[in-house]
């Protein structure tokens, strides 16, 4: 069931300690702290302009270790006057005070990223942690329904995109952004990196051979105590950790080409069709009630 937009309380979400699992309770915990980045995006929107909330990264993939951020994806719907005035649609990263992040982006734009077949905005139509508007939900439960067909949409665009995205953690391994720069000071490079490198391989080997997008999410149980190591960031040398870099890079740049030259650049119609309803009914609901309210 979709979640109301008050604050959820704690006892809610979270199960019995003294009866429930630390997976269940692992579970409301995560799901309690979406909530809380849901809560906060209040304060910046109308409650009727947002989709949902849903929960990004290691939790979605089974990497969360004590400590791990979570980070969440929030999907916005542009208000009448600035669908008329053809304003820019939101496309921003909200910082949390802990740090922690909300990546903010209008729903027009957020259809494009599933044509795109990016698998990092993917995930959401798979991931279990999310709040979403009761006025919006028959809407998005068309797209979770279809969600491994558009997860395959255009297979040519989604193998592409997952080399351009190993290709770019390779690349950002040694890279010193300001905000990596004491990491790289310390290390010489930055695990992460590595460990998403591994974890991008992993998934489009998988992908290729036909498993579902979400089984490829989690990575197979024989290179997540490799890919712990690198996030955990201190147990691999330099050294070591470039060879397995580039042996990854290979791997990943090897099995995209093989597969991208014998495949058409050939999206699905009937899964864009549907994306394109699903965006236009939602925004119709908006403006209809936004006009309402309005007279």
């Amino acid at each position: 069931m979709p979640f109301d937009y008050k604050e959820i309380p704690l006892d809610k979400v979270v199960a019995n300690p003294y009866t429930a699992s630390p997976q269940e309770i692992h579970a409301g915990l995560v799901l309690y702290r979406v909530n809380e980045h849901f809560a906060e995006a209040l304060e910046h929107f109308p409650r009727e302009k947002i989709v949902g909330c849903f929960l990004q990264g290691s939790q979605n993939y089974g990497l969360d270790y004590e400590g791990s951020d979570v980070d969440t994806k929030l999907i916005v719907v542009p208000d009448f006057r600035d669908i008329c005035l053809n304003r820019k649609p939101v496309s921003t990263t909200h910082v949390r005070a802990n740090d922690e992040h909300t990546d903010w982006k209008d729903i027009r734009l957020y259809m494009e990223t599933f044509r795109k077949q990016n698998l990092n905005f993917l995930e959401i139509l798979f991931t279990p942690y999310f709040v979403i508007n009761h006025t919006y939900w028959d809407e998005w439960m068309r797209l979770v329904e279809a969600r491994e067909s558009i997860a395959r949409m255009n297979e040519f665009r989604a193998v592409k995109s997952m080399k351009g995205i190993a290709l770019e953690k390779f690349h950002a391994m040694e890279h010193r952004y300001p905000t990596k720069a004491d990491i790289i000071d310390k290390y010489g490079y930055d695990g992460k990196q590595v460990s998403h490198l591994i974890r991008v391989y992993d998934y489009l080997r998988r992908y290729i051979a036909g498993e579902s997008y979400e089984d490829c999410l989690r990575p197979s149980p024989d290179l997540v105590p490799r890919i712990m190591d690198y996030k955990l960031l201190d147990r691999i040398p330099l050294e070591e950790a470039r060879t397995e870099a580039l042996h990854y890079k290979a791997l990943v740049e090897d099995l995209a080409n093989k597969f991208c030259a014998d495949k058409e650049d050939y999206e699905i119609p009937w899964v864009r069709e549907l994306l394109e309803d699903v965006s236009y009914n939602i925004m119709k609901i908006s403006v209809e009630k936004e006009l309402r309210e309005s007279e």
